[in-house]
């Protein structure tokens, strides 16, 4: 089981040009990668492995100004990811799947991509790590490396990897850790906590020992209501695409406040269970239901806002944890 935490990266003007020029090389190098990966597909039917793709774009241009390590994590994406793809449509082929699997697709050109450093290529230093950046980018940028802030609860020895996230014009480190056991909790599978989803009321919870409880939904529809209001305002009599620092930074701010909300909506439930002993958690859920929901264009806006998906992702993980 891995660990993910995020940490905002403070950057100068140099480090930003930095941290943009290697995310969208990484972006470049991989669409590089899917190309040759489709062309493969095509051509003689075989799903290309990290090896071929190394070896093919060794001395790509894309691939030789990145970290070496970094070059080889953004092709092995790309592997993974078409060997995803032969997977699920294994699972199609035989009626497992009801939809068909599709092939990886180009990424967005002007875009980032995310950037990974393997433990082997960081250095540590008391409460901060060193990331190096690469001969090239020490020829054109005159910067050999940078420090991120080593998150407090984190220890080094359990770090597999960092990654240089870009995401509405910010860039996040986030750090990738193998979590630590830490015993098995007595829980009862025959006690049962049953969820209903809504709204104002984001999670409606009963079990069978005796106990409920509400999650209030107040607050993230108030959050997107308001969010929504000033995207609003800030587009009007703007060309379709508009987008600007103010909307970014909006935009993000969400981000984070859903994610918050989310995480610890799903710790409060997962305490109660381990208090309890609840050893099941039964979801209402119904496929498609945000597609398909039609409540009126404001109550609308509301459901389809509200990271209820992304609960039960993390509601899954912490149980699997």
């Amino acid at each position: 089981m891995f660990l993910y935490s995020q940490n905002l990266i403070n950057t100068n003007q140099q480090l930003k040009a930095v941290l943009e020029f290697i995310c969208s090389e990484s972006h470049k190098l991989t669409n590089s990668g899917i190309y040759y990966a489709i062309q493969i597909y095509f051509k003689i039917g075989k799903i290309v492995n990290k090896f071929d793709l190394i070896n093919e774009y060794k001395s790509n241009k894309h691939y030789q100004v990145l970290y070496s390590q970094v070059a080889q994590q953004s092709l092995i994406s790309v592997a993974e990811s078409f060997k995803s793809f032969k997977a699920l449509d294994k699972k199609y082929k035989k009626g497992e799947l009801s939809n068909k699997a599709k092939l990886p697709k180009y990424r967005r050109s002007g875009f980032f991509a995310l950037v990974t450093y393997p433990t082997q290529a960081l250095k540590p230093l008391v409460d901060k790590i060193r990331v190096p950046l690469g001969t090239t980018v020490k020829i054109w940028f005159g910067l050999e490396g940078f420090w991120i802030k080593m998150l407090s609860h984190l220890n080094f020895g359990d770090i597999k990897e960092v990654r240089i996230l870009p995401r509405n014009r910010c860039f996040y480190a986030e750090f990738v850790c193998q979590s630590q056991p830490e015993g098995k909790p007595q829980l009862t599978l025959d006690k049962c906590l049953g969820i209903d989803t809504g709204i104002n009321n984001w999670l409606t919870c009963i079990s069978n020992v005796g106990t409920s409880f509400i999650v209030d939904g107040k607050h993230v529809k108030s959050v997107n209501q308001w969010c929504n209001k000033i995207v609003s305002n800030i587009k009007e009599n703007k060309p379709q695409g508009f987008w600007s620092n103010r909307l970014a930074a909006m935009t993000e701010k969400r981000n984070r406040q859903m994610c918050d909300a989310v995480n610890k909506a799903a710790r409060l439930l997962i305490n109660h269970c381990l208090q309890q002993g609840i050893g099941t958690i039964i979801l209402g859920w119904n496929k498609g239901e945000r597609q398909e929901v039609d409540l009126g264009k404001k109550t609308n806006q509301s459901f389809v806002k509200t990271p209820t998906a992304k609960l039960k992702n993390r509601i899954t993980q912490m149980c699997d944890q």
